[in-house]
């Protein structure tokens, strides 16, 4: 059975109701044949990320950035499942991980301003060479029932591509 891994770091109000969202989304029971797997950016594991088929990551946005627990998340993680560098430091024009190529969605809440978390983010991955699924879910400010129904949509999206 296919997996989403769903990696978070949801320390307040705003960024549980997101992943609450996102969760209700993946799990809709009309979405068949997906285990859903959640797990906190700081226990993630490389075997958990080798172990899934699809990503849906979430992150608060602190000090323009993403959380030190996302943070944490990726450079535990990224040599063991494949990240690779360019001699620029950049991503490779063509990654060969042994996560490439596989689907990925990510929301993102900050109170002002979101732009150098998505910007960070997408680089990581990138090196890693998954593949965007779905448009980033930026939001920034209060998160309202709008923010909440992508949300659903972002979860439902990546589960669905992954179904049977």
């Amino acid at each position: 059975m296919p997996r989403l891994l769903v990696v978070h770091h949801s320390p307040t109000r705003s960024t549980r109701a997101l992943l609450d969202a996102a969760l209700e989304g993946a799990t809709h029971p009309e979405i068949l044949g997906v285990d859903v797997r959640v797990v906190a950016a700081l226990e993630a594991t490389a075997e958990d990320v080798l172990g899934a088929d699809g990503y849906l990551v979430g992150t608060p946005a602190n000090f323009g950035y993403m959380s030190g627990a996302l943070k944490h998340f990726f450079d535990s993680t990224f040599l063991a499942v494949g990240g690779s560098l360019d001699d620029s430091g950049g991503a490779g024009a063509s990654p060969a991980g042994l996560t490439a190529r596989r689907p990925y969605g990510l929301w993102i809440h900050g109170r002002y301003d979101v732009t150098g978390a998505v910007r960070a983010v997408t680089s990581i991955v990138g090196a890693l060479g998954w593949t965007q699924a779905a448009d980033v879910h930026e939001v920034v400010g209060d998160v309202d029932s709008i923010a909440r129904e992508r949300a659903t949509e972002l979860g439902a999206t990546l589960a669905a591509l992954l179904s049977d």
